[in-house]
């Protein structure tokens, strides 16, 4: 058999990657930060290669750098060969972590909470092809077509397999004008004159203003007389409470983002009710899947 001619040795191919970084930044400096090196480090690498291949990769000048014909060409290479070691990898790494995955859970959980953490899952199972899907119905995954689903309920269900993912709390939340033209600061006896923002499908379908109700009793607070505007979605009532509508009963998984970003406050702190509804995950025993375990370690994982 016929020895495969090699023109690259080991060393080059450690100098070409410097090469592609250096390309990809179209600057030394910022290789150099990428790769732990200092500049002239790179240059240095980047000025061997070109001796050793006798091919200029970089036309230089004042603090900018430019990839000659040459070296265009040979960036193309490398990235394509990066980028394919990299996807082999994964694959590996990941095996039987691919196709379509299909999750079913509630819409306001899904605005608030899985869209925006899903970037980190892309990045750890790239060939995992994720279908979110939302609605208040019951959960029938046959019906629905999910391979799992996350639910918000108080009990666990002897339909599915059942793993809990998050507990949750209740307060609530308004934005800071509001709570300014109310005077609402660590005054709750207020709310009597607001007007009050409910998810009715909050603890299950149609169940109007039992979350108030909960924390309002629990509290000793009389918002009797308050107004109130029903939607049904949390996200929904959130959304109008961040415009100045009211005051919403916040979850706290789903409002912790837009409290820390300053667009919601919660005028009464200490007054958070433990919820004996908990975040549920819910799976067919014929679906567990690779790439559904994979799901599954990751929402815990972001739970945590």
């Amino acid at each position: 058999m016929t020895e495969k001619v090699r023109d690259l040795n080991g060393g080059q191919l450690g100098r070409l990657y410097t090469f592609e970084v250096a390309a990809r930044h179209a600057s030394f400096a910022e290789a150099a930060a990428e790769l732990a090196l200092t500049p002239s480090a790179v240059s240095h690498r980047i000025s061997q290669l070109e001796e050793e291949l006798n091919i200029p990769l970089f036309i230089r000048s004042h603090r900018k750098v430019r990839l000659t014909e040459e070296g265009e060409r040979i960036f193309t290479a490398m990235s394509a060969t990066v980028d394919y070691l990299n996807r082999e990898i994964q694959s590996i790494r990941n095996q039987g972590c691919s196709g379509q995955l299909t999750v079913y859970c509630r819409p306001s959980f899904a605005h608030a909470w899985l869209v925006p953490a899903l970037p980190s899952f892309f990045a750890q199972f790239p060939l995992i092809d994720v279908i979110v899907k939302t609605g208040n119905e019951q959960i029938e995954l046959h019906k629905l077509g999910a391979d799992l689903a996350i639910s918000f309920d108080a009990t666990d269900s002897d339909r599915y397999h059942q793993e809990h993912l998050l507990e949750e709390s209740i307060f609530p939340v308004c934005s800071p004008l509001y709570a300014r033209r109310l005077m609402l600061d660590d005054r709750p006896e207020n709310l009597a004159g607001c007007q009050l923002l409910h998810d009715r499908q909050a603890w299950g379908p149609g169940e109007g203003i039992d979350e108030w109700k909960a924390w309002a009793t629990h509290f000793d607070v009389d918002i009797r007389a308050a107004r109130n505007t029903e939607f049904d979605q949390s996200e929904l009532a959130v959304t109008a409470a961040v415009n100045h509508a009211g005051v919403a009963m916040g979850r706290k998984a789903l409002v912790e983002r837009r409290i820390a970003s300053g667009e919601l406050v919660a005028p009464f702190p200490g007054r958070t009710l433990r919820c004996a509804q908990r975040y549920y995950i819910s799976t067919r025993a014929d679906r567990r899947w690779p790439k559904v375990d994979a799901f599954i370690r990751w929402l815990k994982a972001h739970a945590r």
